[in-house]
C-alpha cells in the first residue's frame, strides 16, 4: 500500500463534503458557543441596516423641517443601534474565539491519534517536518478562519442581504444599477476561486518542505559538521527557502488579489448611484434623503463585500490547509487485525510460508517466496551482506509490516490474527539506535507496560534485581530517576541501548529480536548483556542479527539472508563462507 501523500484534485462539491465530514464532530461540543454567535451576528447585522435608514429618515422629516428635537430623538435611537451591535460583536468575538481553539485541540489531538494509529510504511514515506507543519502550521490556519473569519463571513453575508434588499425596495431602479459591479466582480470572482486554493495549498506544501528540510538537516547536523559540509546544508536549506519564498508570493498576491477588485466594484457602484441619483432626484422621483440613504446601503454593502473577498482568501486557505489535514485523517492502516482466524497447535514459535515483500507496489522484492520455521527456545542468527534484507526479515517478525505474498504464522496462529497489545507481549524488538522519549530512565523501562506503571521504585528495583538486570543501572548517575532528554541526547549510545534491553526483557517476551544490539556498546557491557540473555527463561526464542561472528558463534542455527531469500546456513564455518561469497557478488 501507498503511504506517500498526494496533492488532491480540486472538487468544490467533494471538498466541503470532506470538510464537514473532517469538522462536523468537532464542533457537536460547540453548539452553545455556535448559537449565541449567530443571535450575535444576527444583532450585530441587523444594527448596521437599522442605521442607514434612521439617517435618511431624520434629513427628510426632521432636518428638512427644522424638528431639532426630533434629530435628537432619532440620534439617540442611532447611539442605542449603534451601541447594540458593538456589545453584539465583542460577544461574536468571544464566543467564536472559544469555537476556534476547541476545534484546534480536537483537530490536533484528532491527527496524532491518526499518525499513531498508521504504519511504519507511512513515515517511511512521508517526510517528519512536513507531518509538524500539518500539525502545527495548517491546523492554526483552520483555527484563524474559526476564531476569527467565519462569523465574520457570516455577518458579512447577512448585511450584504440586507442591503441588496433595501436598495431594491426603495428604487429597484437604482438598485439594480447599484448591484451591476457587484454581480461583474462576483463571476470573475467564481472563475478564479480555485486558482487562489490551488496557490494557497502550494504555499503550504512548500512550508511542509522547508519544515522537512530543517528537520532532516538538525537530526544529522553532527554528521554535517563532522563531514565538513555545511556548505551542502546551507546549499539544501537555500533552495527549500527560494521554494518557499517564490510559492509564498505567488499564494499572497492570490489571497489579497480579490480586495482591490472589489474596492473598484464599491467605487464604481458609488459614482453610479451618485449620478443616477442625482438623474431621479432632478425629476422628483427621488430626495435628498433617500439618496443619502442609499449611499449609505451602497457602502453597507460593498464593505462587507471587500471583507468577505478577503475572507474568501481565508477560507480557500482554510480548505487548501484542510485538504492536507485530510490526506492524514482518512488514511487507514493495512496492518489490520483479521477476524475468526483459525489456530493449531505447534512446536513451531514462528514460520514464514512463502513470504514475498516489497516495501513498494512498484519496487522489486526485498524478499521473495521465503519459508523458514523458528521453533520454541532456540535462538537463531540473521547473517548476510548490508541490503540483504536482514533487517525487512526482523521487522516481518515483529509485523512491523505485513507480506505481499504469502503468510506469518505466529505460535500456529496468523500474526495478523493478534490484536497490537497481544502481539507486543509475544514479541520483543531491540533496534541498533533505539528511541528513547524525554522524562527519566524509569519512564523509558515502562512505557508501554501497563503492568510495571503502576508499580512503586522499590518494586520495579525488586523486579529489576529478580530479573538480574539491577547492575545495568549502575551505569546511570542517578539509577531510574536519570533524566533522558528527547531521543536520548543526554546519555551515551550504549546507555540507550541498555535502556532499550531492559524495557524488552521486563516483558518476557516469547521472542526477542535483536537487530544489531551489540553493535554501539563496548565489549565488557556486551558481554554482560550476553549472559542476561543466558538467563532469559528456556522457552523464549531469540533472533540475532549481527556482522560480527562472536555474537552469532552460540546459535542454534544461522540462516544466510540475501538476494531476497533466506537460507540456513548450517555451521559457523558454512555461514562464514556464505558471508563472504555474498559479500563479493551483492
Amino acid at each position: 500500500m501507498d503511504y506517500t501523500l498526494k496533492e488532491k484534485t480540486d472538487n468544490k462539491q467533494s471538498a466541503f463534503k470532506g470538510a464537514w465530514e473532517s469538522l462536523g464532530p468537532l464542533l457537536t461540543d460547540e453548539k452553545k458557543n455556535l448559537s449565541i454567535a449567530f443571535i450575535a451576528v444576527i444583532i450585530s447585522s441587523g444594527a448596521s441596516l437599522l442605521s442607514p435608514f434612521i439617517i435618511a429618515h431624520v434629513i427628510d422629516t426632521a432636518i428638512r423641517t427644522h424638528d431639532f428635537g426630533a434629530v435628537l430623538r432619532e440620534s439617540a435611537i442611532l447611539a442605542v443601534v449603534y451601541v447594540a451591535g458593538l456589545i453584539a460583536g465583542y460577544i461574536q468575538t468571544i464566543r467564536m474565539g472559544g469555537v476556534g481553539r476547541g476545534v484546534l485541540f480536537k483537530l490536533r489531538n484528532a491527527l496524532f491519534i491518526r499518525l499513531s494509529e498508521l504504519p511504519v510504511a507511512f513515515f517511511n514515506q512521508n517526510r517528519t517536518g512536513d507531518l509538524i507543519s500539518r500539525i502545527n502550521n495548517d491546523t492554526d490556519k483552520l483555527n484563524q478562519f474559526f476564531g476569527q473569519a467565519l462569523m465574520q463571513f457570516i455577518g458579512n453575508f447577512f448585511v450584504i442581504v440586507g442591503a441588496g434588499i433595501m436598495l431594491l425596495s426603495l428604487n429597484w431602479r437604482l438598485g439594480l444599477a447599484a448591484l451591476v459591479p457587484a454581480i461583474t466582480v462576483f463571476i470573475i470572482t467564481q472563475f478564479i476561486s480555485d486558482w487562489v486554493k490551488r496557490k494557497s495549498r502550494a504555499g503550504l506544501q512548500s512550508l511542509g518542505a522547508m519544515s522537512g528540510e530543517v528537520e532532516e538537516s538538525l537530526a544529522n547536523f553532527k554528521v554535517i559538521v563532522a563531514f565538513n559540509r555545511v556548505d551542502y546544508f546551507r546549499t539544501k536549506f537555500d533552495g527549500a527557502n527560494q521554494d518557499n519564498y517564490r510559492a509564498s508570493v505567488k499564494s499572497g498576491i492570490a489571497s489579497n488579489i480579490f480586495t482591490p477588485l472589489y474596492t473598484l466594484a464599491s467605487n464604481a457602484a458609488q459614482l453610479i448611484v451618485l449620478g443616477y441619483g442625482l438623474v431621479l432626484i432632478s425629476t422628483g422621483h427621488l430626495t435628498i434623503g433617500l439618496l443619502v440613504g442609499y449611499l449609505l446601503y451602497v457602502n453597507n454593502f460593498y464593505n462587507p463585500l471587500r471583507m468577505i473577498a478577503s475572507i474568501w482568501s481565508n477560507l480557500q486557505l482554510a480548505l487548501a490547509a484542510l485538504d492536507r489535514i485530510q490526506e492524514v485523517l482518512f488514511m487507514n492502516t493495512n496492518l489490520t487485525t483479521l477476524e475468526d482466524a483459525g489456530s493449531s497447535k505447534s512446536d513451531a514459535l514462528l514460520s514464514f510460508n512463502d513470504v514475498s515483500f516489497s516495501y513498494k507496489d512498484t519496487a522489486p522484492p526485498v524478499l521473495h517466496d521465503v519459508s523458514f520455521t523458528l521453533e520454541k527456545g532456540k535462538t537463531y542468527a540473521l547473517v548476510g551482506p548490508t541490503g540483504g534484507g536482514k533487517t525487512t526479515t526482523a521487522s516481518l517478525m515483529a509485523r512491523l509490516f505485513d507480506p505481499k505474498e504469502g503468510s506469518i504464522m505466529l505460535d500456529g496462529k496468523d500474526i495478523r490474527a493478534y490484536t497490537p497489545e497481544e502481539r507486543t507481549k509475544k514479541i520483543g524488538f531491540i533496534l541498533q539506535e533505539p528511541f528513547l522519549f524525554s522524562g527519566t530512565v524509569r519512564d523509558n523501562i515502562v512505557y508501554g507496560n501497563e503492568e510495571l506503571s503502576s508499580m512503586s521504585e522499590e518494586e520495579l528495583l525488586a523486579l529489576l534485581t529478580e530479573k538480574d538486570l539491577g547492575s545495568l543501572l549502575e551505569r546511570f548517575s542517578e539509577g531510574l530517576g536519570t533524566n533522558v532528554t528527547q531521543g536520548g541526547s543526554s546519555i551515551s549510545l550504549g546507555q540507550k541501548q541498555l535502556i532499550a534491553f531492559m524495557r524488552a526483557v521486563l516483558r518476557t517476551p516469547e521472542l526477542l529480536i535483536l537487530d544489531e544490539a551489540t553493535a554501539n556498546i563496548d565489549t565488557v557491557t556486551e558481554q554482560l548483556l550476553e549472559d542476561l540473555l543466558e538467563k532469559l527463561p528456556e522457552s523464549t526464542t531469540k533472533v540475532i542479527i549481527a556482522h560480527r561472528l562472536n555474537t552469532i558463534q552460540n546459535a542454534d542455527s544461522i540462516f544466510f539472508v540475501n538476494g531476497g531469500t533466506v537460507t540456513e546456513a548450517g555451521s559457523m564455518d558454512h555461514a562464514v563462507e556464505m558471508l563472504l561469497h555474498g559479500t563479493r557478488t551483492s
